[in-house]
């Protein structure tokens, strides 16, 4: 049975942009896969600690070396890596804050990348023969042609972490200008329609 892990980012709830996206894109994948199984990790309804000294220590440790005290510290770590690695498919929702991810997200990135979980002894990528589809919502339009192309610093970053742990079949839903509906110069639905064909796209792949 497929299974789907949705990261979910915003804690903005039902108005969020990129968890519309994502409810979609769900439902779409359900069609798809009506055996699959869904997963959903809130970033928002929890606190994914930052790094610090005791994680690193810990995380460059060699697995079967890790202490009692070396595994308590890595256990949200060890949770989200084991859920990752169980999913076939993985859909990222996020909104674009000051031209990057938010904090939350930078947090589970940094919890997942991992020697000897997601990252061999050369650094190589183990997260091999996934899917990833990336739902992004922005106020800023950062498409081909935008004069703010240069500030797509989300889509590289993602793009690139992915790949790092061996993701590299990854595709972008880009929910740019989305400020229209917080502006009320346009209804969520009306903004949502025309991502519509794409979300089916993705979650048929």
């Amino acid at each position: 049975m497929l299974k789907l892990l949705i990261v979910q980012a915003s804690p903005r709830g039902e108005y969020s942009i990129s968890r519309n996206l994502a409810a979609r894109f769900v439902a779409d994948w359900k069609t798809a896969h009506p055996e699959g199984e869904v997963v959903e990790r809130d970033l928002a309804k929890m606190n994914v600690p930052y790094v610090n000294l005791p994680w690193l220590s810990a995380s460059l440790t060699p697995i079967e070396a890790h202490t009692l005290e070396m595994k308590e510290v890595l256990t949200v770590s060890n949770e989200l890596v084991d859920e990752l690695l169980a999913a076939d498919y993985i859909a990222i929702s996020t909104p674009v804050y000051n031209y990057n991810i938010p904090a939350n997200l930078k947090s589970y990135v940094d919890h997942i990348v991992r020697k000897g979980r997601t990252l061999g002894a050369t650094g190589e990528g183990l997260v091999q023969g996934k899917k990833c589809t990336v739902l992004l919502a922005s106020g800023g339009v950062y498409a081909e042609g935008s004069p703010i192309r240069d500030r797509d610093i989300v889509t590289m970053y993602l793009r690139l972490i992915l790949k790092v742990i061996g993701i590299d079949d990854v595709t972008f839903v880009a929910a740019g200008g989305s400020k229209v509906v917080d502006m009320g110069q346009q209804s969520r639905e009306e903004f949502l329609a025309p991502f519509e064909a794409v979300l089916v796209a993705a979650a048929h792949a």
